[in-house]
């Protein structure tokens, strides 16, 4: 179903959720135009739907808390993906917490929600590309699905993660050979 506010670009979309009487139907457009790529940027790190469905509804109350005093310093996109990255990132390290995994050992808690899954695979490659990408550090795991899955610009991943593009490609880099080196078997 199509909103009134569709044919705006976000510029003026947040120009006009700033209109009272326009902040709900503005809203809505929002969430139409961004839930399905936060959904699978959120969903690739935390694999689980339910999770991920759960992390998504919180990122949507943080930006309708947060867009009125959008100071629009960055692209409304990054904004987003900035927000759904630091919730997951809070999530991801409070479910290690509560299920007492090391910080540095994450591989078995994806590994377990992994093959958990409904159609898991073990020898279909996008499985075993999940479960190389699942052996990633956090900070390495959402560059390389920003750039593999999203194909974000260096430039863009910088604004939403905070960092420098030497840092991002560096990081990029070495989760591209620990991949490699997991899906040819070393």
């Amino acid at each position: 179903m199509a909103g009134i506010y569709d044919h705006l670009d976000d510029t003026a979309l947040i120009m006009t959720f700033r209109k009272a009487e326009a902040r709900e139907a503005v809203f809505t457009t929002l969430v139409r135009r961004y839930q399905e790529r936060l959904y699978w940027h959120i969903r690739r790190m935390v694999v689980v739907h339910n999770d991920a469905d759960d992390i998504l509804q919180n990122v949507f109350v943080k930006v309708w808390k947060g867009l009125e005093g959008f100071r629009e310093e960055s692209n409304l996109y990054t904004w987003l993906y900035r927000i759904a990255t630091n919730e997951t990132l809070s999530w991801l390290e409070s479910q290690k917490r509560h299920a007492a995994v090391p910080v540095d050992g994450n591989e078995a808690f994806f590994e377990n929600k992994l093959v958990a899954q409904r159609d898991y695979d073990g020898n279909r490659i996008e499985w075993r590309l999940q479960q190389a990408i699942g052996k990633l550090p956090d900070k390495q795991r959402v560059v390389f699905n920003l750039r593999y899955y999203d194909e974000m610009p260096y430039e863009d991943m910088s604004r939403v993660l905070e960092t420098s593009v030497g840092a991002l490609k560096a990081s990029y880099h070495h989760a591209v050979k620990k991949v490699e080196e997991f899906l040819k078997g070393g």
